[in-house]
Formats: C-alpha cells, sequence, structure tokens
C-alpha cells in the first residue's frame, strides 16, 4: 500500500446509499443531463448514443457551451427534443422544482477538463449522480474534494474509461485476476496516437487546442488525455497498483506547451514492474490502445483496435484466441465454472462485431444499474469492477502529477501518494 496520505478506500468504504425514496417506474428510462457537448464536441456523441442503446436511458436536457446564447442555440438544433439551458448552474438548479418524473437521474460531464470538478460538485450536493470523462479533474486538490463528497453523501460517481466496457477487457481481467497467468511479472500498457504530429493547435482545431493548453488541459497533455486509459487499463485488469514511477514526458512539436509523448516505467505493488506510455505523434496510429501481461505461466495480449479477441501464450503450446461470444468453458486453460454475469454480458452472437459504442453502452448500463439501486434505497458497492468509480479517477490525477515531478526530476524514482 502506499503512504498514509492515500485518499482511496477500500471496497468496503466505496458504498453509496440513500434514504428511502419511493419506488421508481421499473420501465420509466432515466434522465439525463448533458453538461458540455455543443459546437463540435466529439466524445458528446458515442455517449449520447449509448445512453439511448437499451431504452432505459435517454437524454433530456443539456448545458451544452459556456456562452449562453450558444448553449440554448445548441440546444435547439440537437438531432432529438432536449430542454437547453444557459449553464450548468441553471439546469442543475432547475432539477429541483421539476416534477418527479422529469428530474435528471444522472448528469454526463463531456467538458475540456477544467470544468469537470464544478459541475460534479454541484450535481452531487443536489442530489444528482454523476458520470463523467476522464481525467477526473484538474489536480490532485480537486480529485480529493470530489472523493470526499461523494462518500460523505453517498452519490453514485463514475468515469469515463471507455475501454473497460469491451467485453474482452473484462475477460482479461477474469483471467488475470484468477491467477491463470501466474504471478504477473511485466505489464506493457500502452495507448499510441499520432494526430498530434504536427502543430494542429496553431490551425484553431477545437480538440488539439484546449488538449494542449495547461490551463485547460492540466499538468499533462498526452498522459491527462491517453496515458490514463493505458494506467486505467492495467489497473483494472491486473488489480495491481503502481508504487513508484520514474517518468519522461516529452514534447515534440516545437512550441507546444504541454508533452506530446509520454513514457512512464513503474513498480508495482507485487513486485513486478510496468511500462505506461502514450504518444500523440506517431504518423500511422490512430487509437492504438493495448496491454502485454507476462506472468509466470503465460501471457495475454489484447488491443482495442481490435477489441473482438484477445489472446493467450502458454508454454509449449499453440496460442489461444479467445473471441467475445465464442469462449466454452473447461476447454483446458479456462475453468469450467466462469462466472455466470460475465458469459451473459455479449449482445450480440460472435462474428457480428461489438466495437467503440458497445463499450460505452456497457459503462452506461452498469451505472444505469446503480443509480437505479441507489435511488431506490439499496446499499451500491462501486468497487471499479463494471465502470470506473471517483477513485480511479483520483489514481489516475495522482498518477499524473506523480509522473509530472519524476520528469522534472529527469526521470528519478518518485513514490505515488
Amino acid at each position: 500500500m502506499h503512504g498514509a496520505g492515500r485518499l482511496v478506500p477500500s471496497e468496503a468504504e466505496a458504498t453509496v446509499t440513500k434514504q428511502q425514496q419511493p419506488e421508481p417506474m421499473p420501465n420509466k428510462p432515466l434522465n439525463v443531463g448533458l453538461v458540455g457537448g455543443g459546437r463540435g464536441a466529439f466524445i458528446v456523441h458515442p455517449h449520447q448514443k449509448a445512453i439511448h442503446f437499451d431504452g432505459t436511458r435517454r437524454v433530456v436536457a443539456g448545458a451544452l457551451f459556456p456562452d449562453p446564447k450558444i448553449a440554448l442555440e445548441e440546444a435547439a438544433n440537437w438531432p432529438y427534443p432536449i430542454k437547453g439551458y444557459g449553464s450548468y448552474d441553471e439546469m442543475i438548479a432547475a432539477n429541483a422544482t421539476l416534477p418527479e418524473d422529469e428530474k435528471l437521474d444522472y448528469i454526463l460531464i463531456v467538458t475540456p477538463n477544467h470544468v469537470h470538478y464544478d459541475p460534479a460538485m454541484k450535481a452531487m450536493k443536489a442530489g444528482i449522480a454523476v458520470f463523467c470523462e476522464k481525467p477526473l479533474c484538474l489536480n490532485l486538490k480537486e480529485a480529493n474534494d470530489l472523493v470526499r463528497t461523494a462518500r460523505k453523501l453517498g452519490v453514485p460517481f463514475g468515469v469515463a474509461h471507455t475501454y473497460l466496457g469491451h467485453w474482452t477487457s473484462r475477460l482479461s481481467r477474469y483471467i488475470v485476476r484468477s491467477g491463470l497467468l501466474g504471478d504477473i511479472r511485466w505489464v506493457d500498457s500502452y495507448y499510441i496516437q499520432g494526430w498530434l504530429a504536427t502543430k494542429l493547435e496553431a490551425t484553431g482545431q477545437q480538440q488539439a487546442a484546449w488538449r494542449t493548453n495547461p490551463k485547460l488541459a492540466g499538468g499533462s497533455g498526452c498522459g491527462g488525455d491517453i496515458g490514463t486509459h493505458a494506467l486505467m487499463q492495467l489497473r483494472y485488469v491486473t488489480g495491481l497498483e503502481v508504487t513508484h514511477v520514474s517518468a519522461q514526458l516529452e514534447t515534440f512539436v516545437e512550441g507546444r506547451l504541454l508533452d506530446d509523448h509520454f513514457t512512464i516505467y513503474c513498480k508495482l505493488n507485487n513486485g513486478g514492474k510496468a511500462l505506461v506510455r502514450a504518444s500523440q505523434i506517431c504518423i500511422g496510429h490512430k487509437n492504438d490502445l493495448g496491454i502485454t501481461i507476462a506472468g509466470t505461466k503465460g501471457t495475454l495480449e489484447w488491443r482495442q483496435e481490435d477489441p473482438e479477441r484477445l489472446t493467450i501464450y502458454l508454454a509449449n503450446q499453440p496460442d489461444r484466441v479467445y473471441w467475445r461470444g465464442a469462449v466454452t468453458p473447461g476447454d483446458g486453460f479456462l475453468p469450467k465454472d466462469m462466472p455466470a454475469d460475465l458469459m451473459a454480458e455479449p449482445t450480440i452472437p460472435p462474428g457480428h462485431p461489438e466495437a467503440f459504442h458497445d463499450a460505452f453502452a456497457r459503462l452506461h448500463r452498469c451505472f444505469e444499474a446503480d443509480v437505479r439501486a441507489w435511488k431506490a434505497g439499496k446499499k451500491v458497492i462501486i468497487d471499479g469492477s463494471k465502470y470506473a468509480s471517483v477513485e480511479d479517477g483520483w489514481m489516475g490525477i495522482a498518477f499524473i502529477e506523480t509522473c509530472v515531478k519524476s520528469s522534472k526530476k529527469k526521470g528519478a524514482w518518485t513514490a505515488m501518494p
């Protein structure tokens, strides 16, 4: 475990409860409000498609842009009818006076990083559950506040680490955590892109402009944007934690204010080692996230650009390729008693690919189940097994801040908080 200052709780502490409310109508879709998403935003669109995936959730409202006039215009031009608000303050305040069947059940925050903290805090204080894009916020002070508030108020809080929603990520987690690969010696978790190989932000391109601005993105550009995904994949699949880092945050594009290349050598809490790496200057690479996990009995490989399968390498045996929806328990590697909930998760037969939108939908589906249970007054344990928790978000921010410190000391080994 890390030092005494560590904030992340044990699983038993990561619970949410709520006073008993009137039992919600079982067939009523959950109402979702958007914070951000207007004027050329990208990530809101896979999210809103995923929200509507099952017919049990719907986007009903939005504060879509910082400028109130533009926010209302964007809402009026949304692909389907939603209630537009000039600000998230207005949307959250209005929720208190709405009829029960019109109240927001959760908000989705899809703004640049510097506008994660404030709406999340205000929503939680208003009794509204929060699903927030990663990284959680700008810095560890904000992250500490969010974790404390979520615990104190008992409000469900999820962080949108998309790739945990792939069924093969969940199968990978089961394989590794069941000990089928033996003790884990080495992990290589990476996310490689090429879209920032030139100074795209200088052209006014919206997505590049805020991601390379320290005031909007935080202390790391590439690391905060996609390095946190690589870290989360490592933690989610293996259950291991990073204890120390030796970091190199580099900027290859002249004049860029934040790193565009992120290379972190890590010590793990089981004595193993890992490499968490990300780059946005590798021409030809698109969204090349993947992980290799080497244990004493075998190795697992998975890539999100080929998300329907994972590969297992065992000594002196043929390679084993497992496809989503076509896994046979008791095959000589996998046990006969595979978890029923895991085996039931694939939504369509193998050969009909699940992909990016399905991963988002699986996250929202799991978050919906916890929000419904919470609103019914039931005790809910948010342990990070179905989607990233606010504590997972805290760990991402702690990792980034520690990497920045290490890199400033020329890669000196630096302990996680």
